[in-house]
């Protein structure tokens, strides 16, 4: 970065940020790199980057998620199915995870998630298969399924799903995610999920069952997330 520059370095950094964003590169819901890394990148101290992104937050084009890290931000992340639910590591300790969608594809849904979405059998369903990772070590998978109709043309490669896939949802698509109901339960590791995790079979698994709600209580997403009973842990947080 040139330093000889009359503009403070801290709006250089936000012009770095906004210019991602402008330009597309990174869009609602997507995790912008860390202030460590941001740092190295543009040779600044840390504290010159956090003053750009509280900058940022306070104009609401970026939101911290305390945890998770720091979004490109166009929805209401006040909602408190965005506000209280985070990841941690074994300790419970908040820890950063980077999300990559694996697969997405469109399917027909089975009789028994069809009932439970109170769809016909053999409605289209979006499948989508996320996995994240932690300083690139897979901690974790999601399976989901939503309502095809609901987010059409999102099968599409050449659609971005940004890091907090219900931004683009909402965002995008408009379609409001209301609230969801979960359930955490522990298992024994599947082949398929051992083999994304890079964990033997015997191992133990955390496993989060979500179901997610629009509007008029209509069920849009049916999600199960694995992730290592050795590595990850799941906190909420009630009140404000």
């Amino acid at each position: 970065m040139n330093q000889a520059s009359a503009k403070p370095l801290y709006r250089i950094v936000e012009d770095y940020l906004l210019g991602f964003i402008d330009s597309g590169e990174l869009v609602s819901g997507d995790l912008i790199p860390s202030e460590p890394q941001l740092a190295a990148t543009l040779g600044v101290s840390q504290g010159t980057v956090k003053k750009a992104i509280d900058n940022l937050v306070w104009e609401k084009k970026l939101f911290r998620h305390q945890g998770k890290g720091t979004y490109v931000s166009r929805i209401d992340f006040n909602n408190s199915l965005f506000k209280y639910v985070s990841y941690g590591n074994v300790n419970g300790v908040d820890i950063r995870i980077d999300k990559k969608t694996s697969k997405r594809f469109i399917e027909r849904g089975n009789s028994e998630i069809c009932r439970r979405m109170n769809i016909a059998d053999d409605t289209d369903l979006l499948y989508i298969e996320r996995v994240g990772y932690v300083d690139n070590e897979p901690v974790m998978v999601e399976y989901s399924r939503w309502r095809a109709d609901m987010l059409p043309g999102l099968e599409n490669e050449d659609i971005h799903v940004p890091d907090l896939f219900y931004a683009v949802v909402v965002d995008k698509y408009k379609v409001p995610v209301v609230r969801a109901e979960e359930t955490l339960t522990a298992e024994i590791v599947t082949q398929k999920t051992a083999a994304i995790l890079q964990l033997d079979l015997n191992s133990p698994v955390l496993v989060l069952n979500r179901t997610t709600y629009t509007r008029d209580n209509e069920i849009i997403e049916i999600r199960i997330t694995k992730g290592r009973g050795d590595m990850f842990s799941y906190k909420t947080e009630i009140g404000g």
